[in-house]
């Protein structure tokens, strides 16, 4: 065995011991889209223990962006004097009247973008049409958004504004513990995010570990470090700890990246979003500053509130709330593939959906992927 399979079997014997000796059921939540993506690539839930369970959460920043959110996207890309900047994930999210990608079919000015900049150089080259920046993501993509309002603001474009609909994790995982699903999944922890704890910082979830008596362990997004995470997060409950550990210490600092928060701080103010499948959920948002309300597209294009409908059938939303699988859903590999996505769980790269459709059990033949896992445990 190499030096690598020996320390995977390591962490597996000390989780599976620690998992026998609870005795009970144990659910955790990841609420990150890379571990998702990681843990099905991995065949990860065929290793562990039966009585311990990784439940997928809102981790996907495409998924909860609330179905208002994507309608007002493609309102601002059917206008003729707009030209819409947005990630290439975005493209092809269904919206009451189509997506972004069917729009831009249509004859709409949408573009991809790779940086927040790309945006921001777009408006300078055309300085007779409006543009807007459509930014999505938790607190890792939205220091990016910051310093794009931050140029535009220095250049003082006059065409430039950003229809951001940002997230805050630490507010839906308050939400998570508050109501009703913690309840129904019985949660006993959470593996934190790895990318927007770098941002946020080791000591942000520690109100929560306190607060709600919950167990909080950072991993990083390598199988063994995913591993890592979930054997420390088993003997916590053996043990009946609440406690905060940091899995991730490469990465991740107490304080996080104090010139991204600063960046933050600067340009957005927390404020009330709706998540799809959650709901409202207070201070969750990031709201662009009045001292930023010439590039807020939300005030610059007087954009009304859109009702928010979810596709007959799908259970997107149940599922980003850890309250169903994806094949629970009636439209799974059937209606909705990632070809022809009906919700954005099935979409996003990082959706817990096109996760199960690619790697996860469709039936009684099993899961692909199993491999890396099952040999290093052989």
């Amino acid at each position: 065995m190499t030096r690598s399979e020996k320390e995977t079997a390591s962490i597996l014997h000390r989780l599976r011991n620690s998992a026998a000796a609870c005795r009970r059921p144990l659910a955790f939540m990841e609420v990150c889209g890379t571990h998702t993506m990681s843990a099905f690539r991995c065949g990860l839930a065929s290793v562990l223990p039966e009585n311990v369970r990784l439940i997928s959460g809102p981790g996907c920043p495409v998924c909860v962006t609330a179905q208002g959110d994507i309608d007002r996207m493609i309102e601002l890309a059917r206008n003729p004097e707009v030209i819409l900047c947005t990630y290439g994930d975005m493209m092809r999210v269904p919206g009451r009247r189509g997506s972004l990608e069917a729009a831009r079919r249509d004859g709409a000015r949408v573009q991809i973008v790779y940086s927040s900049l790309d945006a921001v150089a777009r408006a300078r080259a055309e300085p007779a049409r409006q543009v807007v920046f459509a930014a999505v993501g938790f607190e890792t993509t939205a220091p990016a958004t910051a310093v794009a309002l931050l140029a535009a603001r220095r250049l003082n474009l006059a065409n430039f504004t950003v229809l951001a609909s940002h997230k805050r994790i630490i507010p839906a995982m308050r939400a998570l513990l508050s109501g009703a699903p913690r309840r129904g999944l019985g949660l006993d922890g959470f593996l934190c995010p790895g990318h927007v704890s770098v941002i946020i910082g080791q000591q942000a979830y520690e109100p929560l570990v306190r607060e709600f008596q919950v167990a909080c362990v950072i991993g990083g997004f390598e199988p063994v470090q995913i591993l890592r995470a979930l054997a420390d997060l088993v003997d916590l409950a053996r043990d009946h700890r609440a406690a905060l550990i940091n899995q991730y210490p490469e990465a991740v600092t107490p304080e996080g990246n104090r010139a991204a928060r600063k960046l933050l701080d600067t340009v957005f103010q927390a404020g009330p979003a709706r998540w799809r499948g959650l709901g409202e959920i207070p201070q969750s948002g990031m709201i662009i500053r009045a001292s930023f309300a010439r590039f807020d597209a939300r005030r610059v294009f007087q954009l009304s509130e859109q009702a928010e409908r979810e596709p007959a059938s799908c259970l997107c939303g149940k599922v980003i709330g850890g309250l169903a699988l994806p094949t629970d859903c009636k439209l799974f590999g059937r209606g909705c593939t990632p070809i022809s996505p009906i919700g954005p769980c099935m979409v996003s790269s990082e959706g817990t959906c096109a996760a199960w459709f690619k790697y996860g059990p469709r039936d009684a033949g099993g899961s692909p992927g199993r491999q890396p896992l099952q040999e290093a445990n052989a």
